[in-house]
């Protein structure tokens, strides 16, 4: 009943603006709009309140229960125990530079290019697990910049340098990842 008595009602908005162009010139254009416009949404108001609220981006509200957000499951992290330590410093070398976020892809790479090749065996798992188990970027970019605690299973030597790392204690220019020119130099 509310919707078709909006209906009409709008139909009669629509012919009282044609008739008020075409009999009266006095009425500037903008102020039948407003009128036509004010009306609308007068009258437009009591039929939607009984809808359900449309549910957009609200973003960390407390009554938000997040039912509608899908989980997409990550496989789970896996050690490598037979990964030649070449091949694993190559392989953590290019996740480094390849992340989810733009602050990690900066960080994580100018970490590898100084300690990369410097870790041992221990080391570079420590690393790997680092970078490689949990599931949001944000969270290490937290734990790095030690805006957030870090979790026991990730807290150890490699965590420590890369909390120190980050808080670039010689003014580094850091706006980039680095390039990869530097790798040559080292393999000859």
């Amino acid at each position: 009943m509310k919707r078709q008595l909006v209906w009409y009602l709008l139909l009669f908005l629509i012919c009282f603006q044609f008739s008020l162009h075409s009999h009266t010139e006095r009425i500037t254009s903008a102020c039948q709009q407003r009128l036509v416009a004010g009306v609308c949404q007068a009258a437009w108001r009591p039929a939607v309140t009984g809808l359900p609220p449309s549910r957009g981006y609200r973003g960390d509200a407390q009554d938000d229960t997040r039912g509608d957000m899908i989980e997409i499951p990550l496989p789970p992290w896996d050690e490598r125990p037979g990964e030649p330590t070449d091949i694993k410093k190559r392989r953590l070398l290019y996740e480094s530079r390849k992340r989810g976020m733009l602050e990690n892809c900066i960080l994580l790479s100018l970490f590898a290019k100084r300690y990369l090749n410097t870790m041992n065996e221990n080391q570079l798992q420590q690393y790997d697990r680092l970078i490689n188990e949990p599931s949001n970027d944000w969270d290490i970019y937290y734990w790095a910049t030690e805006a957030q605690p870090t979790p026991d299973v990730y807290q150890g030597e490699i965590m420590d340098m890369l909390k120190e790392f980050t808080k670039n204690r010689n003014h580094e220019q850091r706006l980039d990842a680095p390039g990869l020119e530097y790798l040559e130099k080292e393999s000859h």
